[in-house]
């Protein structure tokens, strides 16, 4: 499972790119109860989203060179840059290279071979999201892509993952867990894309009731993609997308 004991290779940060923070911030707070925070015009406004005073999540203005709305995800990394050079030489490529957040950590924007985009993060004074698999903040993450043999192979080779294949009914579901991590330390898992649509690394907030996050989804603006759905062992999962088109999922975990 996901903690905020950051080992190289696991999801250490999510933020959401928005043509209007404010209106995000409205709809994510109203859905989760988070309290947002602004750094202030010299962070472009930049929003932390929070649980209890803890941060969950961020807010980022989408740009004319990034306008599109979409959850990102980061993962841990000693060196941004060492780290670049092997996205390069795996297949995958730079979106944004390596930079300096003002002493809180060094990051960079990549996409992998199918196009799925995802960040690093080499940690500063900001180590990663101080609050996971809580009501409220991330409680897993998904890659959907054309090729999942691809997929693993450069993963594998950019992090070092351990990648299982675990039964799920009739299926095997492809479970990610850190390099030197155990069984207990899965994170991710990995599954097809459905014909049509463009990979994607896809967030997991955990909520106490997943109907009931639905329907609050749907008054604050926000539309459903995959209607609540019980999984044995898993839990109740509901795929949702904000006002602004970025596409997450809730989970109202099993016992």
């Amino acid at each position: 499972m996901l903690t905020t004991h950051y080992l190289p290779g696991t999801p250490c940060w999510i933020d959401v790119n928005s043509p209007d923070v404010d209106r995000s911030a409205a709809f994510y707070t109203g859905l989760f109860g988070w309290e947002s925070l602004t750094l202030g015009p010299e962070h472009r406004d930049y929003r932390l989203c929070q649980v209890d005073g803890k941060t969950v999540a961020g807010i980022s203005h989408a740009t004319e060179d990034n306008p599109a709305a979409a959850w990102l995800t980061y993962f841990q990394t000693p060196d941004a840059d060492t780290v670049a050079k092997t996205i390069e030489q795996a297949g995958g490529t730079v979106v944004a290279p390596p930079r300096d957040i003002e002493g809180q950590g060094r990051m960079a924007v990549f996409a992998d071979p199918a196009g799925a985009r995802f960040a690093v993060w080499q940690p500063g004074a900001t180590k990663g999201l101080e609050l996971v698999t809580e009501p409220g903040s991330l409680g897993w993450i998904e890659l959907y892509v054309p090729d999942l043999a691809v997929a693993r192979t450069f993963y594998e080779a950019v992090f070092g993952w351990s990648i299982q294949d675990m039964p799920m009914g009739d299926l095997s579901y492809p479970v990610v867990s850190p390099a030197g991590g155990g069984e207990e330390s899965s994170m991710a898992g990995l599954a097809e894309l459905e014909p049509g649509d463009s990979s994607h690394w896809l967030p997991f907030f955990e909520v106490p009731d997943c109907d009931a996050t639905v329907a609050m989804a749907q008054q604050l603006g926000g539309t459903v993609r995959g209607p609540a759905m019980s999984y044995e062992g898993v839990g109740r999962i509901a795929v949702l997308i904000d006002p602004h088109g970025a596409r997450f999922a809730v989970v109202t975990s099993a016992e």
